[in-house]
């Protein structure tokens, strides 16, 4: 029931938000359009941005659940970018109007979460400290979080399938490469 209800709020605010500034709205707009009660909204979530990043991390999460390989990575990242093309209007205001703070968390913690898992499975055989996988996941996160945000900077125009394929090309053997150079340099 509590997943329900998280739900119907997080659909109601993406289409309030397809019509309205995301520093126009307020709970009670949410909760007349929804027919949730303010009470309930509050038993959810202390406030908007708090219900923002729920969004942010329960749509993440369903796109990426089954691309978090080596083989798969570049469908994860192509998954981002569509998830945030189909939801233009509510990523373009919290890009906006949200403080900063909520769209890099959400995107580092996603792209962060998806590269070390592909270091994970990379590193299967390999003695590699933890803190040197965080610093390889780091730089890459960093990278891709940079790209998506310029991309929607940029008005979304550029198709993601091309980004992927040139990100691809460039990065192509290079979690491996660190890897190893990260293994050699402690051994």
């Amino acid at each position: 029931m509590a997943h329900t209800t998280k739900r119907t709020l997080s659909e109601t605010l993406k289409k309030i938000l397809q019509e309205k500034s995301l520093d126009k709205v307020t709970v009670v707009d949410i909760v007349e359009a929804s027919a949730i009660n303010r009470q309930t909204f509050y038993y959810h979530f202390h406030d908007i941005y708090e219900l923002i990043e729920w969004i942010c991390e329960t749509d993440a999460d369903h796109v990426l659940k089954q691309n978090k390989t080596y083989d798969t990575w570049q469908e994860g990242f192509l998954a981002i970018f569509h998830l945030l093309k189909k939801d233009e209007p509510f990523v373009v205001n919290i890009y906006h109007n949200a403080p900063r703070g909520y769209i890099y968390r959400y995107l580092y913690k996603v792209t962060y979460q998806l590269i070390y898992n592909v270091l994970e499975e990379k590193a299967a055989d390999m003695v590699v400290r933890e803190e040197d996988k965080a610093f390889i996941a780091d730089f890459y996160k960093y990278g891709f979080v940079g790209l998506v945000l310029e991309w929607i900077d940029k008005g979304m125009k550029e198709d993601p399938k091309q980004i992927i394929e040139r990100l691809n090309a460039l990065i192509q053997g290079s979690f491996a490469h660190a890897l190893n150079n990260a293994k050699l340099n402690r051994s």
